[in-house]
This record gives C-alpha cells, structure tokens and sequence, in this order.
C-alpha cells in the first residue's frame, strides 16, 4: 500500500482528501501547518519564507517513510518547482491536475479564488503549464486566448474562524454568479476547500464548475499507480 503525506495549510482539508481516496489502496497521513496563512500579511513576510518552510516540511515528510506527497495548499504549492526537486518522493502540488488538464483543453478560462494571498503564485503556475513543448522540443503557448483570475470577496476569513457552511454558500453562491457573468468560459475553483461548493453549483445548476478534486484521484494512479480496493 502507498503512503501519502498530504501537507495542508488547514484541517477542513484533510476530509476531502480523505473522502476523494476512500475508495483506493493508499495510507494518508496528514500534515497540518497554518503557520503561513497566518503570517502572510505581516509587513516583513516574504516568499523566502514560503520556501524555507515549504522545503523544511517537505524533508520532514519524506522523512518519516512517504512515498510520495501531496500539497493541498496552493500557496505551499506556488514554489514547489523549486523545493519539490529536493524531495526524494514524488511530490505533487493539489493544482497539478488542473494545470495538466488546461493544457489539454484549450478555451478561455476563469480562475477563482477566495485567499488573495495565492493568486499571484498559482496564476504563474498557470502560465508556466501553458507554455508546452511540441514534438520538436520547440516552446509554444497553448491556445488559449483569455485566462484570468477572479478573487470572491470576504469568503476565506470565513474558514479561517472555522465557519465552514457559511464559507461552502459563500463561495457557491460566488461560483455561481462567476458562471452566469461569463457565459461559454470554463470556470476553475483553484483551491481544494472550494471543491464542494464547485460541485454543488454543478449539480444545481448543471454548470461545469472545475475543481482540484474532480481529477485528483485519476491523476494519482497514472503518476503513483494508486489503485482502487
């Protein structure tokens, strides 16, 4: 059986993980570290903050007998080109699989946020993954003609104080309007904890609100070969 570290910047995300993968042969074994939501306004934080703690967890997961992990929180996942080649496991950042599949599918994009303090790390991460290489090892940018970020306002100091269902309607209810002012653009929830309202604007309204979740599991067993019980 494989073990999964998962390192998340919040608990509410462990239960998603948890029931994404119930169904698959993989032992999860959860790391929580709020610290840098925490410290990310003060006036001297920095991104080499960022990297010092992201790197240092991840050593101390691959530490403590994991065969791969993963990262829940985008913004831990914004540097992880850089500390993730230090690892000696697999590390897969909560955002991979959207990335791999923006660059499969080409439109015009939305990505919607409720933490601010992500949006300028994961929207890098987007432009890098759509920038690609043909079979002639020659770079060209996907085809995609508008990818833009969207923050919904006064939603995440709503799951930070642990006020879960008010954030889960807060975001759906932001979701939903984000899909009804853009009518044809795919619409992208870019952090794990907005997967359930995602998926309820989905069936609500039959609107495909993209989600980290939605792809994850698939993901992990082409890149880990997890599999189903």
């Amino acid at each position: 059986m494989i073990t999964i570290g998962c390192f998340h910047a919040h608990y509410s995300n462990i239960a998603l993980i948890e029931e994404t993968l119930a169904a698959y042969e993989v032992e999860l074994v959860h790391y929580v570290d709020p610290g840098l939501d925490r410290l990310k306004h003060d006036a001297d934080f920095t991104d080499v903050i960022i990297h010092e703690k992201v790197a240092q967890t991840l050593r101390w997961i691959a530490e403590c007998h994991a065969d791969a992990i993963l990262v829940t929180c985008t913004l831990f996942a914004t540097v992880l080109e850089q500390e993730a080649t230090q690892i000696p496991v697999p590390v897969i950042g909560i955002d991979d699989p959207l990335l791999q599949e923006m660059r499969r599918v080409t439109g015009d994009y939305i990505i919607a946020f409720t933490n601010p303090a992500t949006i300028e790390g994961t929207m890098a991460r987007v432009n890098q993954a759509l920038q690609q290489e043909d079979g002639n090892e020659q770079l060209h940018v996907a085809k995609i003609s508008q990818t833009e970020a969207v923050c919904i306002p006064g939603t995440f100091e709503l799951i930070m104080r642990g006020d879960q269902q008010g954030y889960v309607e807060a975001v759906r209810e932001g979701l939903q309007q984000i899909a009804e002012q853009y009518p044809g653009t795919m619409v992208v929830a870019a952090q794990l904890s907005m997967a359930p309202a995602a998926a309820q604007v989905t069936a609500d309204t039959g609107i495909a609100i993209h989600s980290p979740l939605a792809l994850l599991a698939a993901h992990l067993d082409k890149n880990l070969g997890v599999t189903r019980q």
